[in-house]
């Protein structure tokens, strides 16, 4: 399939248009990061880049089919899950990877613009929410295997043990000027894990 037939932010290059594609969306993300979503201009994008105009709106059509794509690079270039064998830890090392990205001059600026942008445009919201499911789905088996083990009881909602780790960390980066660092993801880690223990993330299983 011509990959400049696919629907924009859906696209995956490979050879010589690959090296288009990782300019582009690094010129993005350095746009968002700079002036937030509302100032994202493709023909911006496209000078940063170094690359045509015309491919940068044949490609992706929008600024938000743009960043779609650069969500979705985001989500499946991040590091994979880590396994210890302690679900303790592995929170930990989810909660030590999130805090390391907000705390990131450009990419917390860009999260924060992504953010911003998802509360008032549908088609970003949806990016965001791909976004969050890839990495959910790909930290959700830590969970599984805790259970498992026994660590957590046996019906423990691995999405919202996931979910919980991060949440305090972003409440943070969007409500406070204090800065993120190891302290807050231990303690974040810790929390998750002690409601996981204590069965607050048990999936409710009554019938109607």
């Amino acid at each position: 399939m011509d990959s400049e037939s696919a629907d924009p932010g859906t696209l995956r290059p490979g050879g010589r248009t690959a090296r288009v594609r990782a300019a582009v969306l690094s010129a993005a993300g350095d746009a968002l990061a700079e002036g937030g979503f509302a100032r994202l201009d493709l023909a911006d994008v496209a000078r940063r880049a170094e690359v045509g105009k015309t491919t940068v709106y044949r490609r992706w059509g929008t600024v938000t089919g743009l960043v779609a794509d650069l969500l979705e690079d985001m989500a499946e270039q991040s590091l994979p899950r880590t396994e210890t064998g302690s679900l303790l830890e592995d929170l930990k090392a989810n909660a030590d990877l999130v805090c390391r990205t907000l705390a990131d001059p450009r990419q917390g600026a860009m999260f924060k613009a992504v953010l911003a942008a998802a509360t008032c445009d549908t088609k970003t919201a949806q990016a965001l929410h791909r976004f969050y499911e890839i990495r959910v789905r790909e930290w959700a088996p830590c969970v599984q295997q805790a259970a498992e083990r026994g660590e957590v009881p046996e019906k423990t909602d691995p999405h919202a043990v996931i979910r919980a780790v991060s949440a305090p960390l972003y409440y943070q980066l969007l409500t406070t000027h204090l800065p993120l660092d190891e302290a807050d993801a231990q303690r974040a880690a810790q929390a998750a894990f002690t409601a996981a223990r204590a069965g607050v993330y048990v999936r409710d299983v009554r019938t109607g």
